[in-house]
């Protein structure tokens, strides 16, 4: 069916339901009262209260405001408005998954938290496979973060008269910048002109942090020192100019990083890939270069199975940015068969916005996943990024070998619908 009759036929479908007279209204502004919520930055009793008295959702309430999130109620004061409860998401484990890193040394057993059904098997799956093969080669080799304000100028002359003044001023940056942070670093600028306009990246180191709201404050401080003091002024200027990256995918960090950048590898011989995926290093590949063209087909940033799965139920866990997935899950999965003929896998972060300290980091339930890992607080964030990547990897493994032995659907099956046929079975294979 061509687009064109596609929606011919839904727009038939919509006006067999209702007259244009019909169709006008339901679409124009509504100005009559409503019940506002009582907004506050503060979470107490009472206001709680007062939002539930709105909702008048008793069984929501009893569900949402259980008895161990009103005896925890202060604790979310810093990390949620309008706060009226919590929600459970049902979290797993994953594992044992032997890491060789650079931070993270040992068996790690990884939470993840998802209501997807078989996601967990999966991750485990590879996890164990990875372990069986010894661990897996991990390692950070690079990090930073950055903000991208935008400045306006009259005209390109004045544009790069005003980028001949800021490279040259780098150190009292740095100053200004540390005047807000007691952990964080400016440690770079990059500057782009396309017309009048300016972007400059302001790149920052920030320790055990993901550091998205510590490099916007500091940002945010550099821009009124530049505003103060260029003697090139511009005419107006935004905080984020949509250079740095920040939630969404793109090719920026594959020359450099945003985050932490980390690869992860692992060589499986012949006969474990046979025994775990129940397949051949060969048929492997060939899928993967076959899924590799067809993400080119497509126009995807990077080239990879399923980032986004295990980073988004490791972020929710552990208390990361769950919107950050958007751009940590860019990256490359690459698989070889090697003078052995055995099986090797790589996978390519260049981009994990993850911390150990601050944020969602220190909730009650997100701090319990961290410390499951046994990296909680300073001094942690290296290796929770080295277990990250690895995880990943597990994943990559585990549903490559799914789909090349045609497992994929059937464990799909079962699992989401609870009708295992032999209950003795501790892994469906996925």
């Amino acid at each position: 069916m061509k687009t064109y009759q596609k929606a011919s036929k839904f727009f038939t479908k919509i006006f067999k339901k209702l007259t244009e007279e019909d169709f006008e209204s339901r679409l124009s502004p509504d100005y009559s009262d409503t019940v506002k919520l009582p907004n506050n930055i503060y979470v107490n009793d009472n206001l709680v209260e007062k939002r539930w008295e709105i909702i008048n959702e008793s069984q929501s309430k009893a569900i949402l405001l259980d008895g161990q999130t009103k005896d925890d109620m202060s604790l979310y004061a810093r990390n949620i408005e309008n706060f009226i409860g919590t929600v459970k998401v049902p979290v797993g484990l994953a594992g044992p998954l032997r890491i060789n890193g650079l931070f993270a040394q040992g068996d790690y057993y990884v939470p993840l938290a998802t209501t997807e059904a078989a996601l967990v098997a999966s991750y485990s799956r590879g996890a164990q496979l990875i372990t069986a093969a010894g661990g897996c080669s991990t390692a950070v080799i690079n990090e930073g973060i950055s903000r991208a304000p935008g400045f306006i100028f009259e005209n390109l002359t004045k544009a790069i008269l005003f980028v001949n003044w800021i490279v040259n001023i780098t150190t009292d940056l740095k100053r200004v910048a540390k005047t807000t942070t007691n952990h964080g670093e400016l440690t770079d600028i990059k500057v782009t002109i396309e017309g009048n306009y300016v972007y400059v990246n302001f790149d920052y180191f920030t320790a055990d942090a993901s550091g998205q709201n510590m490099i916007t404050i500091a940002t945010q401080k550099v821009c009124e020192y530049i505003m103060e003091n260029s003697p090139v002024k511009p005419e107006k200027y935004f905080i984020e100019g949509n250079l740095s990256g920040d939630k969404k995918a793109s090719t920026l960090s594959f020359l450099g990083v945003r985050g932490k950048k980390v690869i992860s590898e692992v060589v499986i011989t012949r006969e474990l890939v046979k025994k775990y995926l129940r397949t051949t290093p060969e048929d492997l590949i060939t899928f993967w270069n076959m899924t590799t063209v067809g993400g080119i087909l497509l126009g995807t940033t990077g080239s990879n199975g399923h980032f986004s799965n295990g980073l988004a139920a490791l972020y929710i866990a552990c208390g990361q940015d769950a919107a950050c997935v958007g751009e940590s899950s860019v990256g490359i999965t690459r698989m070889e068969v090697n003078k052995a003929g055995d099986l090797y896998a790589s996978v390519s972060l260049p981009n994990l916005i993850v911390g150990t300290v601050g944020g969602g980091t220190g909730l009650p339930s997100q701090k319990a996943c961290l410390d499951i890992l046994n990296l909680s607080g300073n001094n942690n964030s290296m290796a929770f990024a080295e277990v990250a990547a690895a995880i990943v990897l597990a994943g990559e493994l585990s549903i490559t070998g799914a789909i090349t032995a045609g497992d994929f659907t059937r464990a799909h099956k079962l699992l989401s619908r609870g009708n295992i046929p032999d209950k003795s079975k501790e892994l469906v294979q996925i």
